[in-house]
């Protein structure tokens, strides 16, 4: 069942080249690979509900389909079951269906070497004693490199030793979110209470607060709250403090109260050590010179590491041959396109400029407010959408409401002197443009 798993994994990864990421998160995101017959050469898949089957059946069977025969080189049935309709399985059978990924991310399935010894040893310590090593820990280093596993290694080690404390993990982008809804169902004591009554506090992403005044006003007040309880608060980000331009000073200022760790890309013998450590969980062994082959090609992801080890197991396997350097090519080449940034849309941009000032997305767009923070979210994102999508002036006009290319190109202009002439605004769009890029 665990090769059934990898194999749905590469599926995913022939599915999301195909289509739109709206519709593979809504459509084949929430599929589940349950059963693979080679004799009779079928296949069945777990979807929610009719609902759900009906339109996977209308619009991405054949997709599925063609990617299945993609990996199998010959056709299958692909059946999509329903909850209802799923057989009852014995619990053995249940564990050995759980994917590698179930695995607990702790410091002792943390590979440890000199770009990331320094975190490692701080984070170690802050789990061995919360709110007494280093409050605020912060954490900061580029996408894929571990930071968030070392917010779940300080999270499980915290609860083994001490099983009753509360926990709360958020990404900052959620946290803001949480924010917003609360105050649409006036329930903010109920929000508050959710964080400040923490012993521990786990932030990811905290950059994504930056430029949100109503996120940074609740996030200082959580921050001094649990810091002056002597609770521990463990942050992560792209950068550090100093570098989030858009973050309020009283709050960069507590960011670095503590201490400060950066994580930078695995050296050489790092990298085998993940590679051979992957391996070694899926059961599996990978031959000295292609481990090396792997390394001296990925040399700045830890996660594609770790997904080259999982795609060649698959292949190996589906394909009844041994690893090797043609095997390795071929999956480092499909990992460095599927690692390639999807588009990022003019909707992705409204929403983080209107996260941004506090509004909606449809005040930005709409053509009848022109409240002044509305005008100015409006302007932002006009520029913004200009500088990240190069679309023509007329296309952003009909995105904000059908306005006359005119007046795109008036907008521009002005932000254009208004950048150049006040620094805060700069940093403002600077930070929103890098918030969308790390989406």
């Amino acid at each position: 069942m665990d090769s059934f798993n990898e194999t749905w994994s590469i599926v995913c990864d022939y599915c999301r080249n195909k289509i739109t990421k709206v519709a593979f998160q809504t459509w084949i995101s929430r599929i589940e690979p349950k059963e693979i017959d080679f004799d009779l050469l079928q296949i069945k898949l777990l979807v929610p509900n009719e609902f759900h089957r009906e339109t996977v059946t209308r619009c991405y069977l054949n997709l599925l389909k063609d990617a299945f025969a993609e990996i199998f080189g010959q056709n299958f049935d692909v059946k999509l079951i329903v909850p209802d309709e799923v057989e009852i399985v014995k619990k053995e059978a249940e564990k050995e269906s759980n994917s590698d990924d179930d695995t607990p991310l702790t410091f002792k399935n943390y590979i440890v070497g000199p770009s990331n010894k320094f975190a490692h040893a701080a984070s170690s310590a802050v789990a061995q004693n919360p709110g007494g090593a280093y409050n605020p820990l912060f954490l900061y280093g580029n996408s894929g490199l571990g930071k968030t596993h070392l917010l779940h290694a300080i999270k499980n080690e915290v609860l083994s030793n001490n099983p009753d404390m509360k926990i709360a993990y958020v990404k900052g982008d959620d946290f803001t979110n949480e924010i917003v809804d609360s105050l649409r169902r006036v329930n903010q004591a109920e929000f508050r209470q959710k964080y400040r009554n923490a012993d521990v506090l786990l932030v990811d992403d905290v950059q994504f607060i930056g430029g949100k005044e109503s996120t940074q006003e609740e996030f200082f007040h959580t921050f001094n709250a649990l810091y002056e309880a002597k609770k521990q608060i463990v942050l992560t980000s792209d950068r550090p403090p100093k570098e989030i331009k858009t973050l309020e000073e009283r709050l960069r200022t507590r960011f670095e109260w503590g201490l400060i760790a950066d994580i930078q890309p695995p050296d050489f013998e790092t990298r085998i050590a993940i590679l051979k450590s992957k391996a070694e969980s899926l059961d599996f062994v990978i031959p000295d010179d292609i481990c090396e082959y792997i390394a001296t090609k990925l040399k700045t992801n830890v996660r594609q590491l770790e997904g080259v080890v999982k795609k060649i197991k698959a292949k190996s396997f589906l394909n009844g041959e041994k690893p090797s350097i043609t095997m390795a090519q071929e999956v480092i080449s499909d990992v460095q396109t599927n690692d390639v940034p999807v588009p990022v849309t003019v909707e992705k941009i409204i929403e983080e400029v209107a996260r941004t000032f506090g509004v909606t997305a449809e005040e930005i767009r709409s053509v009848k407010n022109r409240r002044a923070t509305l005008s100015n979210a409006r302007q932002v994102a006009i520029y913004v959408v200009r500088q990240v999508t190069g679309l023509p002036m007329t296309s952003i006009g009909e995105e904000f409401g059908g306005r006359h290319y005119s007046t795109i190109v008036y907008t521009i202009q002005e932000m254009e002197k208004k950048i150049e002439k006040d620094t805060k605004t700069k940093e403002m769009v600077d930070d929103i443009i890098k918030n969308i890029q790390d989406m």
